[in-house]
């Protein structure tokens, strides 16, 4: 039969008689049935199977010749649900997924799990040659036997390592902020890249640039801190970490696409519970919260944002047009995909009632322009009768499944949808990773108060003591590394014979601490306090005292749903542990204080009376070798604080780039945090030098030099971190008393000098002024730098309209 003939038969045969079943389950005459390409197209391979095809042809061709399940099954995904393709043993199965995705599946989420929503501890994950598996028989099904062949994307967690099971687990994202070194970060995301990559995922979910500036909601463990600054630069370090430098938009062998969220307001909920209403201006929203998200958009090539679970000024993030087109498309030109958060989706009709039914909802977020439904595609399974019926557009579902194919062709996987298990295995925490972790955790730890305890000599009986002492707490969305080292492991190879380690637990702090648990319930105070009595006892005969107490990975976390809360109402700490704290101190032996947390913790008590107190966040696998580094002199520290710490949850909000008239005082109580913004000790003392401007006025437009003068005034070699903030002194709309707007950790041997040059450009002097328009305002603006945001000296720049 003539080549044209046999064509025009198969398309109407198509058209009049295939049937089709939808993703739902229900069947329908398919609305288009293109002729199947390896047939129709015999003498030539089709456009979209061209690696030398640009980008956005390659997507039209393929676009073109999809019927509509196709389109909708590439905007959804399955996790939940992957039970349903897999075997008895948990294996994936053809027939299955033939039978439950007739269609084929745009997306497959955490490859790396057992089958989906649940602990590893009650059933592990895959390692690396088992996800391997997984994923290139997922592949291998996709590209050969379905009709068009298209590779699956799959995503991955990828927050502070690869949340998967053999990977390295890196200090999280707030210890990490602590480091004050962008530098790091990219590092660090560019091991996490690489794991994740080499099982043949192409996304993960991160990194978070939520600005945090509420201690009770129980994710600020997931961001870089309150300063919109500081979490763009360190977002930035990011992304470029994941997917590379510069604006190239095909994925780099070792990389994966990044993806920013939660855009936007996430981190400062309605009385700090997750998901709650964020009742935020615009200006605040133009002021605070968008700055990070615009600056990674505009200065990277990131290829994914996820949208926020909460609403805006009565909006859904999911369902917010001016949020995902006017602005993040629009004013910042992102060119990505805008994905969902899980089961966002239909939140906007269980959670928000914006929605009525999930008809509604599907239609209200591809209105908005999310294109692509996590975690399981309640809602976009919709589309394909929702079509059919005229309540959506095709246009509409055409763009988004454009934008999913897209991260697939950059990514580059129709030519090379499969996985090298014995490369993997060779570069997932192997000699370099792990002594990454280690460094990454001696640089996020912050010396908050030392009498001269610190460091510690390795001689002695120490008493090693406390719920957070012999366990190694990697926070949440952690991996699971092959090895991890407690504080107390860490100690014991450090002192060696030198010294004779005892050690007491103390007290349990939680009767669970599986992050994972729906369930958190506090230790039973009858045993804690017999666990007191034990650790008295163990530290009555001792020369020093290690405590290593604070919090767990169930006493702050994500609080994803009611059944699964997260978040506190105060900021103290839980568990008797200030009782093991007071007992301990009654011996009258020196004590130092290890907080290891996912909050700053309001511990005033223990500040006023420890010798030295150190904040640890969750320092990853290494945690414990990094600690003891630190403790014995061994790592000199020289993190500050991404956040301020109050000092009781009556001071909240607190933050220190607040308004004029915020903070004027309270009866019986001081105002002043506990702890500031940017602070944080050293064992070498530094002298800085006051800002020297290269000009005393500019022009509206012009740019200025600030140079501070740094020398290391102690014998040991150590880091600190240069601060520079501003403050407009007198403008149109009210700004905050000081901004961050440039820093630079510095490492220094004992006398040496060196200055340090901040260059402010217009865009560091702009306002939103009383129009909602973005300028500069002529005036005297005042230039602070120092080792943090009180201990300030200053000069003044003029700038001339």
């Amino acid at each position: 039969m003539p080549y044209s003939k046999y064509n025009c038969l198969l398309s109407r045969i198509a058209l009049s008689a295939l049937l089709v079943t939808t993703a739902s389950g229900a069947a329908a005459v398919a609305t288009t049935a293109p002729v199947p390409a390896a047939q129709a197209e015999r003498h030539q391979a089709p456009l979209y199977k061209d690696a030398s095809a640009p980008v956005a042809a390659r997507v039209d061709d393929l676009l073109s010749r999809m019927t509509l399940e196709e389109k909708v099954a590439q905007i959804m995904t399955v996790w939940g649900g992957k039970e349903k393709i897999f075997d008895d043993d948990l294996q994936f199965d053809p027939a299955k997924m033939a039978k439950v995705f007739p269609h084929n599946i745009g997306q497959v989420a955490r490859p790396s799990d057992a089958k989906g929503p649940i602990s590893p501890r009650e059933l592990p994950g895959r390692d690396v040659r088992r996800t391997i598996k997984l994923v290139n028989a997922m592949q291998r099904y996709a590209v050969t036997k379905t009709r068009l062949g298209i590779p699956i994307l799959f995503h991955e967690e990828g927050l502070h390592g690869y949340a998967a099971l053999g990977a390295t687990s890196f200090p999280q994202a707030i210890a990490l902020a602590s480091s004050w070194d962008p530098d790091l970060v990219r590092r660090v995301n560019a091991v996490t890249a690489r794991e994740i990559r080499a099982r043949g995922v192409s996304l993960a979910l991160s990194p978070v640039v939520d600005i945090a500036r509420d201690p009770r909601w129980g994710r600020i463990e997931e961001t870089f801190g309150e300063d919109p600054y500081l979490v763009g630069e360190m977002g930035v370090a990011a992304v470029e970490g994941l997917q590379g430098k510069g604006h190239e938009r095909a994925l780099q062998p070792g990389k994966v696409f990044a993806t920013l969220k939660h855009l936007t307001g996430h981190g400062q909920p309605q009385s700090g519970n997750n998901v709650g209403p964020a009742p935020i201006s615009e200006r605040e929203l133009r002021e605070y919260f968008f700055p990070p998200f615009e600056e990674v958009v505009k200065r990277t090539g990131i290829e994914a944002v996820m949208a926020s679970y909460n609403e805006i000024d009565g909006v859904p993030s999911h369902a917010n047009k001016w949020l995902l087109q006017d602005v993040l498309r629009g004013e910042w030109g992102f060119q990505g995909a805008i994905v969902s958060d899980y089961d966002a989706i239909a939140q906007l009709m269980r959670l928000h009632h914006v929605a009525g039914s999930l008809e509604d909802a599907a239609k209200l977020a591809l209105d908005a322009g999310v294109d692509s439904d996590l975690p399981d595609g309640e809602a976009y399974r919709l589309l394909v009768d929702m079509v059919r019926q005229g309540k959506v557009r095709q246009s509409q579902v055409d763009e988004a499944v454009r934008k999913m194919l897209a991260l697939k062709f950059r990514a580059g996987l129709f030519e090379h949808p499969y996985a090298d298990p014995e490369a993997a295995v060779a570069i997932t925490n192997n000699a370099e990773a792990r002594a990454l972790a280690r460094t990454a955790a001696q640089k996020s730890v912050v010396l908050l108060k030392n009498d001269g305890m610190l460091p510690l000599k390795p001689e002695g009986k120490i008493a090693v003591i406390g719920p957070n002492a012999n366990v190694a707490r990697l926070g949440g969305y952690y991996g699971i590394p092959p090895h991890t080292v407690s504080i107390l492991d860490g100690i014991r190879a450090k002192a060696g014979d030198k010294a004779d380690i005892v050690f007491a637990k103390g007290v349990k702090i939680t009767r669970n601490d599986d992050w994972w648990a729906d369930k958190v319930e506090l230790a039973d105070p009858a045993e804690n306090r017999r666990l007191i009595q034990e650790a008295v006892e163990a530290a009555r005969g001792v020369d020093r005292i290690v405590l290593c107490i604070g919090g767990n990975e169930q006493t702050s976390r994500e609080g994803w749903a009611d059944s699964h809360l997260g978040d506190r109402t105060d900021l103290k700490m839980v568990g008797q542990q200030q009782e093991l704290f007071d007992a301990l101190k009654a011996l009258g032996k020196p004590i130092t204080v290890v907080l290891i947390n996912g909050k700053p913790l309001a511990t005033e008590k223990v500040a006023d009376e420890a010798n030295a107190l150190v904040e640890g966040w969750y320092l990853g696998e290494q945690g414990g070798n990094a600690m003891a580094d630190i403790l014995f002199g061994d790592a000199n520290p020289g993190g500050k604080l991404p956040v301020t710490i109050a000092r009781s949850v009556g001071q909240l909000p607190i933050y220190y780039d607040h308004k004029p008239s915020a903070h004027r005082g309270y009866l019986f109580s001081s105002e002043k945090p506990l702890f500031p913004f940017g602070y944080g000790l050293s064992y070498s003392t530094f002298a800085l030098s006051a800002p020297r401007l290269s000009q005393q006025t500019i022009g509206v437009g012009g740019s200025v030099d600030v140079a501070v003068d740094i020398t290391n005034t102690s014998d040991r070699t150590g880091d600190e971190v240069v601060q520079l903030y501003i403050r407009d002194q007198v403008s149109s709309v009210t700004q905050p008393v000081k901004k961050l707007r440039g820093f630079r950790r510095v490492t220094l041997k004992p006398g040496e000098k060196r200055t340090v040059t901040f260059t402010l450009t217009p865009h560091d002097l702009e306002l939103w002024n009383i129009d909602m328009d973005r300028v500069v305002e002529p005036g005297d603006f005042t230039i602070m730098t120092g080792s943090d945001s009180v201990d300030l000296k200053e000069a003044t720049l003029t700038v001339t309209g």
